[in-house]
């Protein structure tokens, strides 16, 4: 399964250890993680992807694929800005947000708008997002759903 990780390009200790799990856990599965390729929740999620041998995505908003944290094995490059948080949502088939300010809502509304089931730890309150306390129950809602 791929699953969309989301969430704040600048984060503090707890969401880094939050997104790190997720992304271990997803590693562990067998699931390939999707996400905007750079800094933050989506850095921690791949690097705990990587570590647990899983396959990360970075669908990122530049030309430059370079650009991606050091944990994606497979850079696209789009030039598109945050209208790729449309592409990040699209090709989960669930949605993991953790943390996030404005791009992690329009990445969550345009996953909802997909009809992906979305987790969210520490995230957006809002209608059609199963606010969850762990990483585990985040992966299993999505699983699961």
């Amino acid at each position: 399964m791929r699953i969309s990780v989301i969430g704040g390009g600048t984060i503090d200790e707890e969401d880094t250890a939050v997104a790190h799990r997720v992304g271990e856990l997803l590693g562990e599965r067998g699931h390939t993680l999707v996400c905007g390729g750079r800094t933050g929740v989506m850095e921690a999620a791949c690097r705990g992807a990587k570590e647990t041998g899983g396959t990360t995505i970075g669908i990122l908003p530049s030309t430059d694929p370079n650009e991606a944290n050091a944990y994606v094995d497979v850079p696209i490059a789009t030039g598109i800005g945050n209208a790729r948080n449309v592409l990040v949502a699209l090709n989960g088939e669930g949605v993991i947000a953790i943390d996030g300010s404005y791009g992690t809502l329009s990445e969550i509304a345009h996953a909802l708008d997909f009809g992906r089931p979305v987790a969210g730890i520490a995230s957006h309150d809002v209608a059609g997002v199963e606010t969850v306390e762990t990483p585990e129950a985040a992966v299993k809602h999505v699983e699961n759903a």
